[in-house]
């Protein structure tokens, strides 16, 4: 496998990424971000192009990329960076954290899935692709995190939940065991989701409920 990966974004997300990479996998790591960022680096690794380099990098032999533009409550900017990846025939590492506690029975990463410092995730878990899983949090047995979802640090979830795609969970909150989360949905930081919350809404409290649409 080509070992030359592109970061795209760098900002805070990326510095949590690369500071969990394992960088010896990499021959070559470049990040594309805005135009005035080229010239800059993050953690030294330098800023060469912006997205619309894409094709230029690909054509150069970086056939790897990573997403490294965070998302708080609209995945929508990390989804169109996926389509122009994916049109032009990169493929998607998974990063893990070396902290991370990963129940080797029965889990499956998708691709482009990041779990950072901390986290726990128990047996049975299904986490879809491009989904961040942040720091501390502990996804319990059997739950199934959709695609392009967002679980902020100290997040914890109970066993058989499931988080429907684009949905973020807020930081520090709690979803007890077998409830669903919704489509485009977000979670307020800190809240406790004793039922079920829809698709397309913002819930927060204790207990958490629906607040708008």
């Amino acid at each position: 496998m080509n070992n030359k990966l592109l970061l795209i974004g760098a900002g805070g997300h990326c510095r949590s990424v690369i500071d969990s990479i394992n960088q010896e996998l990499y021959s070559d790591i470049v990040i594309l971000d805005l135009p005035k960022m080229v010239g800059k680096d993050v953690y030294s690794i330098p800023i060469k192009g912006t997205d619309d380099d894409i094709d230029t990098f690909f054509n150069q032999g970086y056939r790897q990329a990573f997403i490294t533009l965070g998302s708080v409550g609209n995945p929508e900017k990390r989804i169109n960076i996926y389509n122009k990846l994916k049109k032009q025939g990169f493929i998607f590492p998974t990063i893990i954290d070396p902290t991370a506690i990963i129940s080797k029975t029965n889990v499956i990463l998708e691709e482009g899935v990041f779990i950072g410092k901390g986290v726990i995730i128990n047996t049975g878990v299904h986490i879809s692709c491009f989904s961040i899983i942040n720091s501390g949090a502990i996804i319990e047995h059997d739950c199934k995190i959709g695609q392009f979802v967002h679980i902020a640090p100290g997040v914890c979830i109970s066993g058989e939940v499931h988080v429907n795609d684009n949905s973020h969970i807020g930081v520090g909150s709690s979803i007890i065991q077998s409830m669903s989360i919704g489509k485009n949905t977000i979670i307020g930081a800190g809240s406790v989701v004793v039922s079920d919350i829809t698709n397309n809404v913002t819930a927060f409290g204790i207990p958490c409920r629906v607040q708008k649409t």
